[in-house]
């Protein structure tokens, strides 16, 4: 019988960065900027990230990079999902959207690996 691994709760801002590929000034401004994002502080003074905020994170990064909202257009939005209920949806599309785009990143490096001389994009089928 093997044991389940145990599942992470929280994460460190290094390992935030890792899964988010943001810096952490960017992280740490979006912070003072958005007041969903509030992470704990664990004794030692240092920020530790919930899984919940890593789902806020990622959906203030597609709100700014993917649908080039500014700073207070995407407050604006991520206020009206949490009003009409959308919060957890629109964070779900987010993540989704950002696993999406690692999977076809990886894909093109290891084409590029293989050999591969051209890699078709969505856009191309």
């Amino acid at each position: 019988m093997s044991r389940a691994e145990p599942v992470q709760e929280f994460f460190s801002i290094g390992e935030v960065c890792e899964l988010t590929e943001l810096k952490p000034h960017v992280l740490r401004y979006w912070e003072s900027q958005f007041r969903v994002l509030h992470p704990a502080k664990n004794r030692s003074g240092n920020r530790v990230y919930s899984r919940r905020e890593i789902e806020l994170i990622l959906l203030v990064k597609h709100l700014l990079y993917v649908e080039k909202y500014t700073i207070e257009g995407a407050r604006r939005k991520m206020e009206e999902h949490r009003r009409s209920g959308a919060l957890k949806p629109a964070t779900g599309a987010a993540l989704e959207a950002q696993v999406i785009a690692s999977l076809e990143r990886e894909l093109t490096d290891i084409l590029a690996e293989l050999g591969g001389t051209r890699t078709r994009s969505r856009d191309d089928s």
